[in-house]
């Protein structure tokens, strides 16, 4: 195996896709970062299921997460778009899977408190790290070129884990503790 280090980012500078070097504190990094760090936590999530069907979704999702970081990571609009866009095909599949998970779940009565069993505590966990990289997408988006799909993916990954952590909660026979006005 090769090395692993390189010494480039010692001073604080690093590659995107395409050469050019930038901060490492720039919005871009922050963006690809912050999806890198959902992808770790959702194979933290992953460890915990017991549904080997979710798990196998997870694992999908983690891929598409990958692509979702070379496109971040890409240097210009003409180096993302050759890289491509989530699929259409990707949305829709977790849609069905929250439509299918929805139908199975009670109604909706109120906000939901972050709990429950393990798996569905790590879930919620994932979802606000999902929702925090979308915060850093949409920045980037302001003054760089994020493909469509990017954004409509992470937007849906962040009520994909809310639904999940709820799904394996009732799954498991755990009740919902509802938010409570405190006065």
């Amino acid at each position: 195996m090769a090395k692993i280090y390189t010494k480039t980012g010692d001073e604080g500078m690093t590659s995107l896709v395409g050469g050019c070097r930038v901060r490492k504190d720039c919005t871009r990094l922050e963006a690809y970062g912050t999806v890198d760090e959902l992808s770790s936590m959702l194979g933290w999530l992953r460890v915990a299921l017991v549904d080997e069907t979710t798990e196998k979704d997870l694992v999908r999702i983690q891929n598409v997460l990958f692509e979702v970081g070379a496109l971040l990571a890409a240097q210009d609009e003409e180096t993302a778009r050759r890289l491509g866009d989530v699929s259409d095909e990707e949305l829709r599949l977790m849609e069905e899977l929250m439509d299918r998970w929805t139908a199975q779940l009670p109604p909706w009565r109120g906000f939901v408190l972050p709990g429950g069993t393990e798996a569905a505590a790590r879930a919620q966990m994932c979802r606000t790290v999902c929702r925090r990289a979308e915060r850093r997408i949409f920045a980037l988006a302001q003054d760089s070129y994020v493909p469509q799909n990017v954004q409509k993916f992470v937007n849906r990954l962040s009520d994909y884990l809310f639904l999940l952590a709820l799904y394996v909660n009732n799954l498991q026979g755990k009740e919902e503790i509802l938010w409570q006005k405190s006065r």
